[in-house]
This record gives structure tokens, C-alpha cells and sequence, in this order.
């Protein structure tokens, strides 16, 4: 019984040492290394964009309304045409299943010809909904006019939405639908890997110290003199002629994992939605803040004023206004946070509103107490 009440003593000492630790080890961690792969790109190897009009038919009554959308109807009757069938000269079309639609893509790097991409389909008239729609035969073109891959097919909308009389429930988006696979290419865009004596790696950030970080895993891993730096963003490899042997290259050094810089410290603020957002590297300055709220509340009353008896006069409608002028009180705060933790506790102890925080921010950064990049979106 004593040598287990001795161990049960010693596993006590021993436990709050271990849990230190743990928390040591913890605190002193590596940030998780990155893919090269996930840090830069090939130049040259990047997917271009396509886009196209076209029509879609079979809907329930909430296609475009054809008085308010002229080219729908234009556009129905030349396709019309094109499949030889001849409207009467100055025929009134009436129709409330069909809508103009654009038709949006990305043709990625190395498509071949056959090969089926998604496409996004939105409405540009006033249809209240594609659901349940097929897109009409289109070409997709890009920015060179040529047509690189035929869109068609049954549209998928994440929406739904009912009305009746004059009462209407509407969940989520009613006008964009997507056709998983609905673009057939037609036309591969060229991207040849062998020929060039070298390929230049574009970093997706542009900074100098993970762009040198790269070179050397690069080089420690290929051999001295393989990668060079161009600038901060750019990076030279040589690499094997042939097409098939850069293609195993590329796949040696995409999979190094290369220790990326620290970002900069930024604070981003959409005036918009009041939302803010602060990276970890945020810190602030000691400083002292005081915010209060100024409100301003005007009422108006009106005034009857009445002309005595056997005047002649007649009854006048006046307005009285008051201005009323309110303000909270504000007192000083002390601000100081060398860590994102404890910035956000002392702009919390503030009690400030998001969108005055968008002038506490304002304000800290003209004082200069902010550390950090403000971007305002």
C-alpha cells in the first residue's frame, strides 16, 4: 500500500512538469511548411476565360418579359430562321417560357478537344427564375473571338421560390443555374512545355523571402544553379528539353515543401458590410481611446394657426421643428496589444460597434499606434 500511495505522489510531481512541457512544445512548434505547388505556378500553364449568349426554353411561365426585352425575342427569331422556320412579318411573340441568358466558363490549362467543363448560366433580362430550364446549343468564345467549346443542356438552380397572389417566398437565387459538364471544347489552346531552355515559376505573393526560399529547396534538392531569382515574384528553372521529361521535373520540384514568409500585417475593412478582419502579425502601439456616439434627432409637429372671429382671415397649417442633439459619453481606453489576441481584447474592451470600429481604426492608423497595412474595400 505504501509503494503505491510513493508512485501516486511521484506521477503528481512529475505531471505538472510534463503538461509544461506540452504546452512548450506547443508554443514552439513550426508553422506547417507549403507545396511549392501551392506557392507559385508555371507561367504559361493558366486557364483562360469563355463566354457566350444563348437561350433558354422550357420554363414555367417565368421567362423575360418580351415587352420589356426586345432582344429576346430578336434572338428567338433568328435561331427560328436558322432551323428554316419563317414567321410572318410582324408577328407579335408573346412567350413567358424563354430567357437570354450569358454563359460563362473557364477552359482549363491542356484541354483537348471532347473533353466537358461546367458551365455558369445567368439571366440578363427580367426572368423571375430558370428552374427547370435547358440552355439552347451555344458557342463559347474567348477573348479572340474564336469559339473554343458548344454549351447545352438542363440547368441545375440551387433556388426555389413560389407566389400567388400577390404574396411570393423566395429561397436563395432564382436567376444563375450551372450545367455540370454542360460545354463540350471544341478548340485546345496551345501550352507547350519543351522547346524553351527555361521555365519561369510565378510566386503568387510577391515577396523576396519566400521567393529565395523556393530557389534554395530548389537547388538543395536538383543540384547548385538550377533555380535563379529573377525578382521578387519570378523564378527561373532550368529544366530538361523534351516535353515529357520537363512534365516528370515539374513534378519532382512541385512537391518540395518550402517554409513560406510570414505575411504582412494587414487589416482589412469592407465600409460596405462593416466587417473587419486582421491577420495575426496585427499589433498596436500603446494609446488611449475615448468613442462616443453623436445623434442628432429632429421632430416635427404641425401648427394650426386659426384667424380670430369676424377677421376675415383664413386657418393656416404651420410645422414647428426641434432639433435634439445627443451624445454618449466616451471615456479614455487604454489600447496595447504586441499580439492579434490581445488586440482584439482591447478594441472588445472599447464596446464599440463594428462600424465604429472602422474609425477607431481610422484613427489609430493616422496616429500611427496601428502596426499594420488598412485596406479599405
Amino acid at each position: 500500500m505504501s509503494g503505491l500511495i510513493t508512485m501516486t505522489a511521484m506521477f503528481r510531481r512529475c505531471a505538472a512538469p510534463l503538461a509544461l512541457l506540452v504546452l512548450l512544445l506547443a508554443a514552439v512548434a513550426p508553422v506547417q511548411a507549403q507545396r511549392i505547388k501551392d506557392l507559385a505556378t508555371v507561367q504559361g500553364v493558366r486557364s483562360n476565360q469563355l463566354i457566350g449568349y444563348g437561350l433558354v426554353v422550357g420554363l414555367d411561365g417565368t421567362g423575360d418579359q418580351t415587352t420589356q426585352t426586345p432582344f429576346t425575342v430578336q434572338s428567338l427569331t433568328t435561331m427560328l430562321s436558322q432551323l428554316g422556320v419563317t414567321l410572318p412579318p410582324g408577328a407579335s411573340l408573346q412567350l413567358k417560357n424563354v430567357a437570354a441568358v450569358m454563359i460563362t466558363s473557364m477552359l482549363p490549362p491542356f484541354a483537348a478537344p471532347g473533353q466537358a467543363i461546367d458551365v455558369t448560366v445567368s439571366s440578363i433580362g427580367n426572368a423571375k427564375s430558370l428552374r427547370g430550364g435547358t440552355l439552347l446549343l451555344t458557342p463559347l468564345r474567348g477573348a479572340d473571338g474564336q469559339v473554343y467549346a458548344m454549351a447545352q443542356g438542363n440547368i441545375l438552380v440551387g433556388g426555389v421560390g413560389a407566389s400567388s397572389g400577390g404574396t411570393s417566398v423566395q429561397v436563395n437565387h432564382l436567376s444563375v443555374g450551372r450545367i455540370s459538364g454542360g460545354a463540350t471544347v471544341e478548340r485546345a489552346v496551345t501550352m507547350p512545355l519543351g522547346g524553351e531552355a527555361d521555365i519561369l515559376l510565378g510566386v503568387h505573393g510577391s515577396d523576396f523571402t519566400t521567393t529565395n526560399r523556393i530557389v534554395d529547396a530548389i537547388n538543395g534538392h536538383v543540384g547548385a544553379g538550377t533555380a535563379t531569382a529573377v525578382d521578387g515574384r519570378t523564378i527561373r528553372v532550368a529544366a530538361p528539353a523534351g516535353a515529357g521529361e520537363r512534365v516528370a521535373f515539374l513534378a519532382r520540384i512541385e512537391g518540395l515543401e518550402v517554409q513560406a514568409a510570414s505575411a504582412r500585417a494587414r487589416v482589412i475593412v469592407n465600409a460596405r458590410t462593416g466587417s473587419v478582419v486582421m491577420n495575426q502579425a496585427v499589433s498596436v502601439d500603446v494609446c488611449a481611446v475615448a468613442h462616443g456616439n453623436l445623434s442628432v434627432v429632429i421632430t416635427t409637429e404641425p401648427v394650426i394657426s386659426q384667424p380670430g372671429p369676424f377677421s376675415g382671415g383664413q386657418t393656416v397649417q404651420a410645422e414647428r421643428a426641434q432639433v435634439e442633439i445627443r451624445q454618449d459619453k466616451g471615456l479614455l481606453t487604454m489600447v496595447r496589444g504586441a499580439n492579434l489576441s490581445d488586440v482584439v481584447k482591447a478594441l472588445n474592451a472599447i464596446g464599440a460597434t463594428p462600424q465604429d470600429l472602422l474609425a477607431i481604426l481610422q484613427a489609430m492608423k493616422a496616429s500611427g499606434a496601428l502596426r499594420a497595412e488598412l485596406e479599405i474595400i
